[in-house]
């Protein structure tokens, strides 16, 4: 049975970006395959991997600030620690880790995540525990080093 994802060799012109996108990719990783750089789409494959780029640090960032979210509901309070926290706290530790080996180049920036989205944490934590703001120090609390730490729950 053929392969649903490979496409027929296709007569020009090649599938259009904007008309179909699925039978564009298939089309243009033909054609890379092939070594047919002259008929691939360039430009549009080049914006297609810079959004995959964007994609994955936009993923890393994201499970950051969950994860100073959850941090933060643990050490303010205490009496409400489950297992469904201490699960989302490992989970997003989890996800960032596994993105993290896909692009390592991403850990050297995530300070400079840490920065861009502590604010957001802070307010969501807010927002779940229904304590004031000013409850939650205006600056991360956690190095980079305890927010990637199995170990490291904070009091």
């Amino acid at each position: 049975m053929p392969d649903p994802a490979v496409l027929p060799e296709q007569a020009e012109p090649h599938a259009d970006y904007d008309q179909d996108y699925y039978a564009w990719l298939l089309d243009n990783a033909r054609l890379l395959r092939e070594g047919r750089l002259a008929e691939a789409d360039v430009a549009h494959i080049a914006e297609e991997l810079q959004d995959i780029g964007n994609s994955e640090r936009r993923a890393v960032e994201s499970f950051l600030r969950l994860l100073m979210l959850h941090l933060l509901k643990w050490r303010h309070q205490p009496a409400l620690r489950s297992s469904s926290w201490a699960q989302s706290i490992g989970n997003a530790r989890f996800e960032l880790e596994k993105r993290l080996a896909d692009s390592p180049s991403l850990r050297p920036r995530l300070p400079e995540f840490a920065a861009r989205n502590y604010a957001g944490a802070r307010k969501g934590s807010a927002r779940e525990t229904g304590l004031p703001l000013d409850t939650f120090p205006a600056d991360c609390p956690f190095t980079i080093e305890q927010m990637l730490d199995d170990d490291y729950w904070p009091d």
